[in-house]
């Protein structure tokens, strides 16, 4: 699957999400919302980003999930990989310096569909 592809999805869990304004984890699930999606905020730090409810895991999104946009170390994303595969959860879409090799073996043995890519820089144009 390609980018465009997982775009097509609409429900979409950001996992990173931050108040920072500079920041991508927080312009991404921004843009999101402009183009139409359902976007699902996911960060222990917070309990809520200008006002919307912020989730501690994937686990407790009371919605449909059909895609998860990653902006967090690969340290971190090992965890919610784990989540996402006892979800039954198929896309993940790593950010920029989300991925590295340590999470190979876990995307190879859940069949996710993978896309590396900014999806700011996709919705952006």
């Amino acid at each position: 699957m390609d980018a465009l592809e997982m775009l097509k999805e609409k429900n979409w869990a950001v996992i990173g999400a931050s108040i920072d304004k500079s920041k991508f984890s927080y312009k991404i699930p921004k843009i999101l919302k402009e183009k139409g999606y359902k976007v699902y905020l996911i960060n222990p730090k917070y309990d809520e980003i200008e006002g919307q409810k912020v989730y501690n895991n994937l686990k407790e999104v009371p919605g449909k999930i059909d895609a998860i946009d990653m902006i967090v170390n690969p340290k971190f994303a090992k965890g919610y990989l784990e989540e996402a595969k006892q979800l039954g959860i198929k896309n993940i879409f790593f950010q920029p310096g989300s991925f590295d090799k340590s999470l190979e073996k876990i995307l190879e043995d859940s069949n996710f569909n993978v896309v590396n890519d900014c999806v700011y820089r996709r919705l952006n144009k």
